[in-house]
C-alpha cells in the first residue's frame, strides 16, 4: 500500500464519485440552460418546432403589411391548399369563396393534407374536415379545426 493522498481510495470511493458526477452534472446542466423560448422549443401538443418569440411566421419581411399566403389559382373549387410555413390550410368550397383553418389536425396534430375531395384530410389517422366551416366530417378527430381570418385581394390571399 502506498502513502499520500490518494492512498485513501479505493473502488468503493471511486463509485460513489463517478455516481455523484453521473446524477449532479445533468442537474448542474439544467440549472444553467436559458428559460426562454427559442427556436428549437417544441410545441408542447404537437412535438412539432415553434417559433421563437423573436421570429414570427405572421409578420412579412418588409415589417408592414399582412402575410402573404398564397394565391387565388393555389386553392382549387371544392379543395383545399396548405400553407406549411403558416401552419394554415386555405379552402374553396365553392368558385370564388376562400376560407383559412389551421392545419393542425385537432386529433394528435399532424398537418393536414391539399386535397380536392371536397374535405380537408389528415393523412396520420384518417381525419376529414369541412371545407366549408373547419368541422369534423369523419374522425377520430372530434373537435373542428380553428379558423383563420384571411383576405383576398385580387389574386392574393392574405391571413388578415
Amino acid at each position: 500500500m502506498t502513502s499520500g493522498p490518494l492512498s485513501g481510495l479505493n473502488r468503493r470511493h471511486t463509485i460513489r464519485g463517478a455516481a455523484a458526477i453521473a446524477v449532479g452534472m445533468p442537474l448542474l446542466t439544467a440549472c444553467g440552460e436559458d428559460s426562454d423560448a427559442t427556436a428549437t422549443d417544441t410545441d408542447q401538443d404537437t412535438g412539432s418546432p415553434s417559433p421563437s418569440s423573436s421570429e414570427s411566421a405572421s409578420s412579412p419581411a418588409d415589417g408592414g403589411g399582412a402575410e402573404a399566403l398564397a394565391a387565388t389559382s393555389d386553392v382549387p373549387v371544392g379543395g383545399c391548399f396548405v400553407v406549411a410555413a403558416a401552419k394554415v390550410v386555405l379552402t374553396q368550397p365553392a368558385d370564388g369563396d376562400f376560407r383559412a383553418f389551421s392545419a393542425t389536425c385537432t386529433h394528435q396534430g399532424c398537418s393536414v393534407s391539399s386535397g380536392s375531395d371536397g374535405v380537408i384530410p389528415c393523412p396520420c389517422h384518417g381525419s376529414q374536415f369541412s371545407l366549408e366551416d373547419g368541422s369534423v366530417v369523419q374522425g377520430p378527430a372530434t373537435s373542428p379545426l380553428e379558423a383563420v381570418e384571411i383576405a383576398v385581394d385580387g389574386d392574393s390571399i392574405t391571413r388578415a
